[in-house]
């Protein structure tokens, strides 16, 4: 029976390897389109599919190692980790299912520009057609509903917040400024840059945040990339980064891209920072997905968006985001449903947490790139000391008192009929 030094060093040297193995994966590098699409695209005054094929990913975008032998890296350690674990043991199901996902990710990248490609992608990331529980709603059904909704209030919530009045460089600054009042206890700040090569308006890497170069942002915009990018994405990633055992927590597979997305949308909520257009811009993709997967082709999602009143150039952006990976009459890629689904799941499970006396495992899910189902396994390795409590953790998430309030009203506010509420309400709202 080894001793927990010995067990730890086992589990450290497994999660090592894995952290190596998928360091060559970059997702939405091996995705994108270049310039020269946009160019022709715009030549042609929108009445033109953008030219991108199956051989375009390989010869504009080749895969910078083996995929056959990336998929075969991840089986032996996958392999590695049930003899030298168990195939019971609770951290090595989450290494494994880390090793299945990224070969699956390596897969989804061998068959860009095909229907598989999709496939594999709602494999990953969920459809828009995916309901919550039996009978539940779907993510579709979410976007219609908060389009709906927003459509009533436009004209009535915007204020001074919401002038994109600061530039890119301003920006840069203010974040700097305010990341480094949050994460105080780092030696050196965070570092935010400047950028011109990514589609979001600002995007965390590994220790730093990136802002879309040569654009103006409101107050309500950078609110948001402080909490979502930086309180949420970075956190996490310092937390991760900072486990003396479990390294790969600092990674994430796609099942974590899901409950990460919907951590910092919720952060953005519990914080007052999400708004209208935000709401807007997050149902927007669920609907360009949606749409994609019913058939439509990229003329159809661009002219889509330029009827929710986007510009030429954002409308460009944003259906991109829909079909980056595929062809411009093809399926989508639904990474972009992981915001929404993500924000569901998440609130749910923490009015479960609250409901059945939970709520101090709420904060393990911040302390790495972590995933829902794993909450009660990692609670476990930070009770063995395999793993550590996060650091960085959002103060509406810290204080555990004022949370649980909120959702034990939100418990029963769930139980009325909003239709009756509706009827009864009628002359209020009149």
């Amino acid at each position: 029976m080894p001793t927990l030094t010995d067990y730890q060093s086992i589990i450290h040297e497994l999660s090592e390897r894995i952290v190596a193995a998928q360091k060559p994966i970059r997702i939405l590098d091996a995705l994108k389109w270049d310039e020269e699409i946009q160019a022709h695209f715009f030549k042609h005054k929108f009445k033109k599919l953008p030219h991108v094929t199956t051989a375009y990913y390989l010869e504009k975008n080749p895969l910078q190692f083996d995929p056959y032998k990336k998929i075969e890296e991840f089986h032996e350690i996958e392999r590695s980790i049930r003899k030298q674990l168990g195939q019971y043991s609770g951290v090595g199901s989450i290494m494994r299912r880390m090793c299945r996902e990224y070969s699956r990710v390596v897969e989804l990248l061998l068959v860009r520009g095909t229907p598989k490609f999709t496939e594999i992608s709602q494999e990953l990331y969920g459809s828009s057609e995916d309901a919550f529980h039996v009978g539940a709603p779907t993510l579709k059904d979410l976007a219609k509903l908060v389009s709906d909704t927003l459509a009533n209030i436009k004209d009535q919530v915007v204020t001074e917040a919401d002038i994109e009045k600061y530039s890119s460089e301003e920006t840069v600054n203010i974040l700097r400024t305010r990341l480094a009042n949050y994460f105080t206890d780092r030696q050196q700040n965070v570092n935010v840059e400047l950028s011109d090569g990514i589609l979001a308006d600002a995007s965390a890497g590994a220790e730093k945040i990136k802002i879309h170069g040569g654009l103006n942002f409101s107050e309500r915009e950078i609110k948001t990339f402080e909490v979502h990018e930086g309180w949420v994405h970075l956190g996490t990633t310092l937390n991760g980064l900072a486990q003396p055992v479990c390294t790969f927590l600092s990674k994430g597979p796609p099942s974590s891209t899901i409950t990460q997305e919907g951590l910092a949308i919720i952060t953005e909520v519990f914080t007052f920072a999400s708004y209208p257009g935000r709401l807007k811009r997050l149902t927007n993709r669920i609907t360009g997905v949606n749409m994609a997967e019913e058939g439509a082709n990229f003329l159809d999602v661009f002219n889509f968006y330029r009827g929710q009143g986007l510009d030429e150039d954002d409308s460009y952006q944003s259906t991109i985001r829909v079909f980056r990976g595929s062809v411009p009459d093809g399926g989508p890629f639904t990474k972009d449903l992981s915001y929404s689904k993500g924000f569901i799941l998440i609130y749910n499970y923490i009015r479960l947490a609250v409901q059945r006396g939970l709520v101090s495992q709420i904060p393990v899910l911040f302390m790495g790139k972590t995933t829902l189902e794993d909450v009660h396994i990692l609670s476990d390795l930070i009770e063995e000391e395999i793993a550590i409590p996060p650091k960085y953790i959002p103060p509406q998430f810290r204080d555990l008192a004022a949370l649980s309030a909120w959702m034990c009203y939100s418990l029963f506010l769930n139980r009325l009929d909003l239709q009756q509420l509706a009827t009864d309400f009628k002359a209020i709202l009149l």
